[in-house]
């Protein structure tokens, strides 16, 4: 019996919980740090993790989920949804979970823990940084380049060649037509920086 941790017991991790069934994983364990439920449908929620298990974060946070990803000593798998579309010519990093109706065409590099939403596209060797999440319905054109921590918001889209630098939040049906710097938040049609943070994390 196949058995994977889901470090998370939230909507995000019911939905990576399916991609795990799908994958062939019976056994599936939740784990919150402070749990305050015993069991996620039928599986049980724990407290802690064993080291060296089979693992997945669920969170959707992406600095928590680089906090995590640096102090747990897991064996972290990635989880691709049955119906997405994934060339095979993609470069994939481990802990990163790609949803229903996703396409990443040739030559795409997704890097460690990201969340590559329900119905995102990305185009033609587009490099996508750890720890980014692409929400539903993004897409981006061909040769885009997303930092690390980066959060594309439900909707928006990047024209071709663009670059986002770290740590940015791009909103809502925003239309990215000009490079992001790090740390900028991006809103609008076309797409207009609000405000730039301090983008360590």
């Amino acid at each position: 019996m196949s058995k994977i941790y889901l470090y998370g017991a939230g909507g995000h991790a019911k939905v990576i919980a399916e991609i795990a069934e799908q994958n062939g994983f019976e056994e599936l364990i939740f784990v919150e740090d402070y749990a305050t439920k015993r069991a996620v449908w039928n599986y049980p929620v724990l407290s802690k993790i064993n080291n060296e298990e089979q693992c997945v974060i669920a969170v959707g946070n992406n600095a928590v989920r680089k906090q995590l990803a640096n102090n747990l000593n897991q064996l972290f798998v990635s989880l691709i949804h049955l119906s997405s579309n994934i060339s095979k010519r993609a470069l994939i990093g481990e802990g990163t979970v790609i949803m229903a109706g996703v396409t990443a065409n040739t030559d795409v590099t997704i890097g460690k823990h990201c969340i590559i939403n329900t119905n995102a596209s990305i185009d033609h060797d587009c490099i996508i940084g750890d720890y980014v999440h692409l929400s539903p319905n993004v897409a981006l054109a061909g040769s885009v380049r997303v930092g690390e921590g980066t959060h594309i918001g439900i909707g928006a889209c990047v024209i071709q060649g663009i670059e986002i630098g770290e740590w940015c939040t791009i909103g809502a049906g925003s239309v990215i037509i000009r490079n992001v710097p790090s740390g900028a938040t991006v809103v609008g049609n076309p797409g207009r920086i609000i405000e730039i943070q301090d983008n360590k994390k």
